[in-house]
This record gives C-alpha cells, structure tokens and sequence, in this order.
C-alpha cells in the first residue's frame, strides 16, 4: 500500500501534469472534470501518495442518510507495473474510507493482459458494470515512425474510397484551443463565427444520433459547460463536416490527452446520413492525421461494446456495424480490465444505494449519458 493525503494548493496549480498528460492520462482526471463536477454536487479530492503519484477522487453524499459514495473517474493513472497500481489504488481508497467514505469505484484503462484484474482481488476490488459508456476499446497504434501515408495503407480499400470522395463534398472545420494564428493545418478549415453555434449545432445532431442508438446524453448547458471546460484547458478539440454550403453534416468531439487523442462524442443529422455516407470516414481519418501530427502514440476510436455485451462484437450483434467501421482504419481491439469497486462498510452502502436508486427513479427522463 502507498500512503494518501491531501494535495497542497501549489501542488493542484500543477495537478494536470501528473494526471492528464503522462502516457495513459486522462481528461477525467483533470482539475477541469473536477470544477465541472463539482458544479453537479460532487466535492473533488485532490490526493497525493507518497511515491509523487495523484489521483482525483470525486465524492458524493448519499441522500439522507450519513456517509458517502466516491469514484476515482479513469484513476489512478495506470502505470507499467499492475502491483505499483494497485498499491496507489489501495492507498487512496484507505484514505478515503479513514475519512467516511463507505465504497470506492475505480476505472483506469488498464490492459486485460497485465494482470492488473488479480491485483485488485488480492486488495478486495470486485467488477462491476461499466461507469463509462464502454469497457474496451478499438486503437489506432501510431508512432514517431509512422507517417500520413503509411497509415493511410493501413486503411481498408472501400474506408480509403469512401474517404477520398468525402474529400470532394466536404471541410472539416478544426476547433482547437491549441491552433495560433489560424494555422489549422493541411486537410482543415479555420473555423468561422462562434464556438458555441457550432457546439449548439452538434447538440442537435446528439439528440437525433441518441434516438436512433438508443443512448442518453447530456442537456445542452451541462454538455455545453463540460465542453467549454476541456475545450479551454486544451484537452479537447472539435472536428466539424460541413458541406459545399458550410451546412454541418456530422461532428467529433475529441480528447486530447496521455500521449493520444481519443473519441470522446461523435454525431450526425439524420437529414444527410444518405447524401454524405463518408462524413464519419473523412472524420476519423482527419483526426487520425492530427494524431500523427502531435507525436501521439495512438489514436484511441472509443469503442464498441454496449452494457450486458462487454466483449468483441459478433455479426450478430447491435454494435457490429460500429465495430467493422472502425476495424476499417486499422484499429486494433484493445481488452481492457474495467470498472471496479470495493466497500467499505456494506450496511451503510445498501442503504444509500437504494435511497439514491429510488430518488433516480423519481426524477423525469432525460438523465445525463
């Protein structure tokens, strides 16, 4: 076990250093996820161990009654070594159940193959379902050798065809924080007019994609809030298609962080699905390129298995077709260990999770993704 404490104030002026931008970082580690939760009702622990090692605990209160539930969003930062790990795991969750918090739920993405799953069961971590959309994931392996070209071979041949007639009916507009000067770079369109048209927009195309998938998303202003936050703090970027007459067809928002990009949302309008059927292809390969181009050492697609399937899909299933155009680029099916959880005191659990889980019930529909 490694010991936990709190982090001193010049220590979180640099906390997305130590959380958001080593390899395997995360966005839902930063100091801006925890500002953006902390608006919804859940109160941010900014914890040190002793080895230098952070970890952003989010915490939340159980209604009515004494005590509190906590999850470590993407954390602790997976390391090389699934027992150093596991020990930071171990270390924090003791820090926070010392301080009432009665279960502790962790989600880092760690390779099925590390052993990391052992690990967690010798320290009393169970599985649990996905607190995130996916589990797995599919990725693009780049690397300081690869270049545009070579990647691109990599792409299946009707995935280069689609992508390449994309390319005569589309822009891809690039909003990026991080561009100076309008220098978008080869392949991108400077963007024109206002961020928050173009976000309002891709909500729109969200809510008809969450119908047609089946997935619940966000309210305007909570997406709106959370996408202006990553946006300002550099750790997102927007990619918009527009057709011949700058009209959006499709958007993909993107996380930058841990040495990668990674799909965070991707939307179309139903209205051009058939008139643009490579919007998504030119999409993803752009943002493959950028990839390329910030020396990332993978482009991470998102993925492709859906709650009570958490394994590669099969023909057979909803996903396939997902799973398929995303294969296409060369993405290689990442096995990933997944949520875990461990509780600290059951009775007091039990209760707060049923009172929670009736006051959700309650509550109208539309709840966040």
């Amino acid at each position: 076990m490694i010991e936990f404490r709190e982090a001193r104030p010049e220590e979180i002026e640099t906390w997305d250093d130590l959380t958001v931008k080593p390899p395997g970082g995360h966005v839902l580690q930063s100091r801006a996820w925890a500002t953006y939760r902390e608006q919804a009702g859940w109160h941010p622990r900014y914890l040190m161990g002793a080895d230098g090692s952070a970890v952003l605990a989010l915490l939340k209160p159980w209604p009515r009654i004494k005590g509190w539930s906590a999850y470590l969003s993407r954390g602790p930062v997976p390391t090389t070594d699934p027992r150093t790990l596991a020990a930071r795991l171990d270390g924090a969750t003791r820090y926070l159940t010392d301080k009432g918090v009665d279960v502790v739920a962790s989600d880092p993405q760690v390779l099925a193959s590390s052993g990391y799953a052992a690990e967690l069961e010798k320290i009393g971590f169970k599985p649990i379902e996905e607190i995130q959309p996916s589990r797995h994931r599919l990725s693009v392996p780049l690397g300081p050798d690869l270049d545009e070209e070579q990647a691109l071979a990599r792409v299946s041949k009707q995935t280069r065809q689609r992508i390449r007639k994309a390319e005569t009916e589309l822009r891809i507009v690039r909003w990026d924080k991080t561009v100076l000067r309008g220098a978008v770079g080869d392949g991108f369109t400077k963007p024109e007019g206002d961020l928050d048209w173009a976000l309002a927009k891709f909500h729109v195309m969200l809510v008809e994609t969450a119908r047609r998938r089946q997935f619940e998303i966000l309210p305007r202003k909570r997406f709106n809030d959370w996408a202006y936050a990553s946006y300002s703090a550099r750790q997102s970027l927007y990619l918009e298609a527009i057709d011949k007459r700058d009209a959006p067809v499709a958007g993909l928002l993107i996380y930058r962080h841990g040495e990668r990009l990674s799909t965070f949302l991707s939307a179309d309008f139903d209205s051009t699905r058939d008139a643009h059927p490579g919007a998504f292809h030119l999409l993803r390969w752009r943002a493959i390129q950028q990839a390329i181009r910030e020396g990332c050492s993978e482009m991470d697609l998102d993925g492709a298995d859906l709650a009570g399937a958490r394994s590669k899909p099969e023909p057979s299933d909803p996903a396939y077709g997902l799973y398929l155009h995303k294969k296409s680029f060369g993405a290689e099916w990442v096995e990933l260990t997944g949520a875990h959880e461990r509780v600290a005191r059951p009775m007091r659990y039990l209760a707060g999770r049923t009172i929670a889980n009736l006051q959700r019930r309650l509550r109208p529909s539309g709840r966040a993704r």
